[in-house]
C-alpha cells in the first residue's frame, strides 16, 4: 500500500488554509505520497465513517488562492478516550499534518503520544494558524492569515472613518484577539484612527470598563478642541478577558449564561457592548455626542489571502515536506524573515500548566509607542482647560492618568 498523509483543520478559519492545503499536498503528491483530506477534524479523524477525500493535483490547484477551508472545520477537542489507530493503520498514514492553534498543536502532541505507547509509528507537524498573531513564533513571523485579515480589517475601517468625516460621527469598532491586540493595533495604526485600545495597555493598572469609556471620550474631547467633530475608535476584545463577570453585565446587555454562570460573549456583538458602557458614560456628562458600534468579526476569517499570506503559506507548505524528510515531528513549521523553513516544539513554548504562552503587543516598542504618542489623540495636561468645557473634571480623562503611564 502506497504511504499516505493526513491533513485536518481546527479551529476557526483563517485567509490562506487552502494556501497550505495546496501546497502541502502538491508537494507530496509530487513526491510519491497519497494525501488524504480529513473533513470535521479531531470529530472526522475518530469517527467510526470519517468523512475524508483524496485531494489530487486538480483539486490542490483549485483552491490556491481561495478563502476559507476546502476541508471542514471543527473544534472538537478529543478526550484519551476517544484516540484509536484505525485510520491511521488502514490507510498506511506516516504523516499528521494539523493546520490550527495552540490548541490544535497540543492534541497533535496527545495523539502522536498516543501511538508511540501502540507501537504505530506516525510523525506529526502542525502549521500555526491563527488572525490573532499570538502565537510565540520567532521574532519578525507572523502567524499566517493576520495580513490578510487585517488588510480586509483595513479596508473596513478606512471606509467607516470616512464615514465619520462625512456624516460628522463617531463609530465605535471591535476586533477580534483573543487575550492580544495585534489585529486591533494594527488595523487602528494602518487606518490613522484616533484611538486604539488593546489589553497591553492596561499594563500598569486594571483593565475597567470606565477607564475604556474615558480613553474613548479623552479622544472625542481632544478632537472636538481640534475643531474634528468626527472619528473612530477601535477596541480589542481581548479586554474582556480581564473583566469580571459584574462589570460586564453592568452594560445592561442581556445575555445568555454558560454551564458557568458566565456570559457568553460569543453571542452579543463585542462593539455594541463597548459602545453601550461608553455612550452611558457619555450620556451621564449631558453630552451630545453619538456613537455607531461596528463588528470586525467573522467577516475578516475567510477572505481571499494577500500575497504575503499566498507566499508565506507556500513556504509553510514546502517546509513541512522539508521537516518531515530531516525526521522531525511534534513540532510546528516556522518560516523567518529570510524564508528559511525550521521547527519549533510546543515543549520550547508551553508553560508550568502546559498551556502555549500567547504573543502579546510589546507596548513600549518603538512602534507602538510612535503610533501612541504621534497618531492618537487624546488629552494632555495642556488640553485641561480647553477640555473643561466639556467636562469639568477633565483631568481625570488624561491619556497618561487613565493608564497610570505617568
Amino acid at each position: 500500500m502506497r504511504d499516505s498523509i493526513v491533513i485536518l483543520c481546527g479551529g476557526g478559519p483563517a485567509p490562506g488554509i487552502n494556501t497550505v492545503i495546496s501546497s502541502v499536498g502538491k508537494v507530496f503528491l509530487r513526491n510519491g505520497y497519497r494525501v488524504i483530506g480529513m473533513h470535521e477534524g479531531y470529530k472526522g479523524l475518530f469517527a467510526e465513517n470519517p468523512e475524508t477525500q483524496d485531494l489530487d493535483f486538480p483539486f490542490l490547484d483549485g483552491i490556491f488562492s481561495k478563502g476559507g477551508s476546502s476541508l471542514k472545520m471543527s473544534r472538537f477537542k478529543p478526550k484519551d478516550t476517544d484516540f484509536s489507530t484505525n485510520f491511521f493503520v488502514k490507510n498506511n498514514v506516516k504523516l499528521l499534518v494539523t493546520i490550527g492553534g495552540d490548541d490544535t498543536a497540543s492534541t497533535a502532541n496527545r495523539i502522536s503520544k498516543y501511538l508511540e505507547d501502540n507501537q504505530v509509528s506516525i510523525s506529526n507537524i502542525h502549521v500555526p494558524k491563527t488572525i490573532d498573531n499570538d502565537l510565540p513564533l520567532p521574532v519578525g513571523s507572523p502567524t499566517f492569515g493576520f495580513h490578510s485579515a487585517k488588510n480586509e480589517g483595513v479596508r473596513i475601517a478606512t471606509t467607516v472613518y470616512e464615514d465619520a468625516r462625512t456624516s460628522q460621527n463617531w463609530f465605535v469598532l471591535s476586533a477580534m484577539g483573543r487575550e492580544a491586540g495585534h489585529l486591533a493595533f494594527g488595523i487602528g495604526a494602518s487606518a490613522h484612527f484616533p484611538m486604539i485600545i488593546i489589553p497591553e495597555m492596561f499594563n500598569k493598572t486594571d483593565i475597567s470598563a470606565d477607564k475604556i469609556a474615558n480613553l474613548v471620550i479623552s479622544s472625542i474631547i481632544k478632537r472636538r478642541i481640534l475643531g474634528l467633530n468626527y472619528g473612530a475608535a477601535i477596541i480589542s476584545e481581548g479586554v474582556f478577558h480581564f473583566m469580571d463577570t459584574k462589570e460586564i453585565e453592568s452594560t445592561g446587555i442581556n445575555f445568555t449564561y454558560d454551564a458557568h454562570g458566565h456570559p457568553e460573549l460569543f453571542n452579543v456583538s463585542k462593539s455594541h457592548v463597548f459602545n453601550m458602557f461608553i455612550q452611558r458614560k457619555i450620556k451621564s456628562y449631558n453630552l451630545n455626542i453619538g456613537t455607531r458600534p461596528v463588528e470586525l468579526g467573522f467577516g475578516l476569517r475567510c477572505c481571499p489571502p494577500v500575497a504575503y499570506d499566498l507566499d508565506l503559506c507556500t513556504m509553510l507548505g514546502n517546509g513541512v515536506y522539508k521537516l518531515f524528510k530531516s525526521g522531525q515531528s511534534k513540532c510546528m513549521v516556522t518560516v523567518d524573515p529570510k524564508g528559511d523553513s525550521s521547527p519549533l516544539f510546543l515543549k520550547d513554548v508551553e508553560d508550568e500548566n502546559g498551556k502555549v504562552r500567547p504573543r502579546l503587543v510589546d507596548v513600549n516598542s518603538e512602534k507602538v509607542q510612535t503610533v501612541m504618542n504621534n497618531n492618537l489623540h487624546y488629552l494632555c495636561e495642556e488640553d485641561l482647560e480647553a477640555a473643561k468645557t466639556y467636562l469639568p473634571d477633565a483631568e481625570n480623562f488624561l491619556f497618561k492618568k487613565i493608564l497610570n503611564w505617568e
